[in-house]
């Protein structure tokens, strides 16, 4: 196989590079995976282009290989055409008990010790948590909806909610300077500064009828939503990256959604928060998506009222990517 390798390689034929790839996949010759991806990358070298096929054959790695194998994955730090983050890919069909023997300490191994956790695998305490937030999902934590991937690629669809739809007037009210939509503008860059979408928030004193009137519109269709629910969406758009943006991935997702959660709450200050303080507000949050004339109705969205009634505070998130 390494004499075909190296004449497919010099010939740079793509196509039967894919199928080279393929057979070595079919066959479970993890080496020679690992030499297809190695040796593809160096062709870059000579002008030819084929790290299409050293991503195809690192991609695989990391789905489809036996743990020892898989890690390799890590090696190959060119991961900008991968369809999600390699932490992500990787933890995908490999148990954190039979991963973690083979990963070495550091940025890779905290993520996929998260997207391990977000799976229900238990990550001991003494592990390095990369990101401020627990490993183990809290008890007011949705199930969060996670990615699937396969030979073609990445499958994210956005949670899906049993919807009661009321009319609801917006009410003329005015912003307030707030940290929320700085946070809420930065988790969602991959939607709008590298693909074609949109973003905005506003946060406003008042409930529901007050933040829609950031709208323009004065006729809104609503729903309630569990705070759990809306922390679900949350989490799914930034791990999300539209239709052109780099995919984030689950567990940055997650952090993402309690950093946005405890900004608003006034939490944020004392980053990390107590994970009980932090369940505690979101627990207490009205919640309600909503829908209007102006409204998508395809592409990636995101349409969120979150209410504080103890505060008196409410912030509206909307955002959307087109196909």
């Amino acid at each position: 196989m390494a004499d075909a390798l190296e004449e497919l390689i010099h010939r740079a034929d793509l196509d039967a590079l894919v199928r080279h790839v393929d057979n070595t996949c079919s066959q479970r010759d993890w080496d020679h995976l690992i030499q297809i991806r190695n040796q593809s990358r160096a062709a870059v070298n000579t002008g030819r282009q084929l790290w299409p096929i050293a991503t195809l054959a690192n991609y695989r790695l990391a789905l489809w290989a036996p743990p020892e194998h898989a890690v390799r994955s890590l090696d190959d730090t060119a991961r900008t055409f991968m369809p999600g983050p390699v932490s992500e890919i990787l933890a995908v069909n490999h148990s954190w008990d039979d991963v973690s023997p083979f990963l070495h300490p550091g940025h890779d191994r905290s993520l996929i010790a998260y997207e391990r956790s977000l799976r229900r695998d238990h990550i001991e305490h003494n592990e390095p948590q990369l990101l401020d937030i627990p490993f183990d999902l809290q008890d007011w934590e949705p199930n969060y909806c996670l990615a699937t991937y396969t030979d073609d690629g990445v499958d994210s669809p956005a949670p899906q909610f049993p919807l009661q739809w009321e009319v609801v007037q917006s009410v003329t009210s005015s912003s307030i300077e707030d940290d929320t939509v700085n946070v809420f503008r930065t988790v969602m860059e991959p939607w709008t500064a590298h693909s074609n979408g949109t973003a905005m928030a506003a946060v406003v004193e008042g409930g529901l009828e007050e933040a829609l009137g950031q709208l323009g519109t004065t006729r809104n269709e609503c729903a309630s939503l569990s705070p759990s629910d809306a922390l679900m969406w949350l989490a799914w758009a930034s791990a999300h990256g539209g239709a052109h943006g780099k995919r984030k991935g689950g567990a940055t997702g997650r952090s993402d959604a309690w950093w946005l959660l405890a900004t608003f709450a006034g939490l944020s200050d004392d980053w990390p928060c107590d994970p009980d303080d932090l369940g505690d507000v979101v627990q207490m949050l009205e919640c309600f998506t909503f829908r209007n004339e102006n409204s998508a109705t395809s592409g990636w969205n995101i349409s969120l009222v979150l209410v504080d009634p103890e505060e008196g505070l409410s912030v509206l998130l909307q955002a959307h990517d087109y196909l």
